[in-house]
């Protein structure tokens, strides 16, 4: 483990380590485009040159290992002179875009030029290098050629990451441009992340583009929905309404990586079908009610089903789309106020399912590995022999929270299990189960409720509010403690209550807490 020093600062750091990464620890920033942690060292940009001590000429900072002894200058007169010759160079011939370029306000050239740049172009306007604008690479992303300043972090990552090498660098010199290879188009599941690793505004993303700047958004730390991987995500949102997901960072799970149909998951979350407040059937269809009319009509249906005909007349299932705390709140509901052990989990997706042996999953539930722990699927009743005891009579409440049954189950089953049960939906969105059901009581989507899901590999990962649900609906952990308390059971409670006693009794999730779990999850205890 070599010691060295940087900017008059000692660190000892692991081997292998390169400058830019030792120097990140000190929290000093050494300037740079071309590298990226998640890809191959290319060292063409030349931005995060640095003085050595002993070495006559300056270094490239990311292909230079920290070696004992060192002593590193990135703000020395000779660094900094460097730094900005290069800097006004990748600037020669690009295009003064700024106030119509989506990538303002995250451009590294923006903020290098701030800092180490603020000078008098010597190239005339007209002089510069014309190259094509609007180049429509795929489904997904759109390439300005005049914007590129040719870091090739995007043919890296199609060459390193996914393989399948759709873009290249063709032509030399100050001619030299990025495009696609004859007869390709950028349509592999990962395309839009070469919009992630640009440092400028060369590609970007067609979905978003125009849509909005950036410094009007608000960042939210959370975890993709779409499957069981859990993909670390930040929501981009304004005002209730999100714009975008990008990838955070969690070498454990998804490196700097998303799939691009987790990346427009946001739109499935904010749909028009959204339930907004609470329903009760009537003879001629829903009318809206209050939240107290509504959870007094769920715990009068499970007080008179309990006292007619027994604890075991309630029943649950709760789908593989409810957060843990909201899994275990409903279980424990179920157990503890009405007494009942018919209660099941649901996970479910397509037997074709795409998937591949990088980030997508089979698993098209982002929390079946947590219904697992709290042993829900795979341990227990399943949601099938739940609907077989409702065709039998012996169910007359069913409690369905966040689980669309039609999608694994005939309507023809469906029908013979729920014609005479009073069945109470908790769900984010109008869907199948709408149909059957007696009282809705409408919850917050994944960016709108606080809590934990468990993924696939049985990593525990916190997600984060973003924005409150809309209009009346409530979080469901929130819904599931004002049932609970209307049964004369559990007071509402905080969300780390619930987790922390969750913990408690709970022997896969022993010793979690939202402090363990930080940014980047915990494994459960018993994998």
């Amino acid at each position: 483990m070599p010691k060295l020093e940087i900017d008059g600062k000692e660190i000892t750091v692991e081997d292998g380590l390169n400058l830019i990464q030792a120097a990140e620890r000190l929290g000093i920033e050494v300037p740079h485009y071309c590298y990226h942690p998640g890809l191959s060292i290319s060292g063409n940009c030349r931005m995060c040159l640095v003085e050595i001590d002993k070495m006559p000429k300056l270094q490239i900072a990311c292909n230079t290992k920290a070696a004992e002894g060192m002593v590193v200058k990135t703000t020395s007169a000779k660094a900094k002179a460097a730094q900005s010759a290069v800097l006004e160079f990748i600037l020669v011939n690009h295009p003064v875009d700024c106030p119509i370029c989506d990538q303002a306000g995250e451009c590294k050239l923006q903020d290098y030029y701030m800092d180490y740049g603020q000078y008098r172009s010597q190239m005339e306007i007209n002089a510069k290098v014309e190259k094509r604008k609007v180049v429509d690479l795929g489904p997904h992303v759109v390439l300005d050629q005049e914007r590129c300043i040719l870091c090739a972090r995007c043919t890296r990552f199609l060459d390193e990451v996914t393989k399948t090498s759709e873009l290249g660098l063709f032509a030399r010199g100050d001619r030299t441009y990025i495009d696609l290879f004859p007869e390709k188009k950028l349509d592999n599941p990962y395309s839009a992340n070469v919009v992630d690793v640009c440092p400028v505004g060369a590609l970007t993303n067609k979905d978003f583009r125009f849509k909005a700047r950036v410094w009007y958004l608000e960042k939210t730390e959370s975890v993709c929905t779409r499957c069981a991987t859990g993909c670390n995500i930040d929501v981009y949102h304004r005002r209730g309404q999100m714009y975008r997901f990008r990838p955070r960072s969690n070498p454990e799970v998804n490196q700097y990586w998303m799939c691009d149909e987790g990346r427009l998951w946001y739109k499935e979350l904010q749909k028009e079908g959204r339930f907004m407040r609470p329903l009760i059937a009537e003879q001629d269809g829903f009318v809206t009610a209050t939240w107290d009319r509504a959870i007094g009509a769920t715990a009068k249906a499970i007080t008179e089903a309990k006292a007619q005909h027994g604890a075991n007349a309630v029943a649950g299932i709760i789908g593989a789309k409810a957060t843990n705390e909201e899994a275990y709140l409903l279980t424990r509901l179920l157990k503890e106020q009405v007494g009942t052990n018919c209660f099941a989990g649901f996970s479910w997706a397509p037997a074709d399912a795409f998937h591949d042996d990088f980030l997508i999953h089979a698993d098209k539930n982002p929390n079946s590995r947590g219904l697992q722990a709290l042993g829900m699927l795979n341990g227990g009743p399943s949601s099938a022999d739940v609907l077989a005891a409702a065709e039998k009579g012996e169910v007359k409440v069913l409690v369905v929270f966040a689980a669309d049954l039609t999608t694994a189950f005939a309507q023809e089953q469906l029908d013979a299990a729920l014609s005479n049960v009073r069945v109470i939906v908790c769900d984010t969105d109008l869907n199948g189960m709408t149909d059957y059901a007696d009282v809705v009581l409408p919850i917050g989507a994944a960016p709108e409720t606080d809590g934990s899901l468990t993924n696939a590999a049985g990593r525990v990962q916190r997600i984060k509010q973003a924005f409150p649900p809309p209009q009346q609906a409530k979080p469901g952990w929130e819904a599931l403690a004002t049932l609970g308390a209307k049964l004369g059971g559990f007071e509402p409670l905080s969300i780390t209550e619930a987790f922390s006693d969750l913990a408690k009794n709970t022997p896969a999730f022993a010793g979690l807490t939202y402090g363990k779990l930080g940014e980047h999850g915990a494994p459960l205890a018993t994998l």
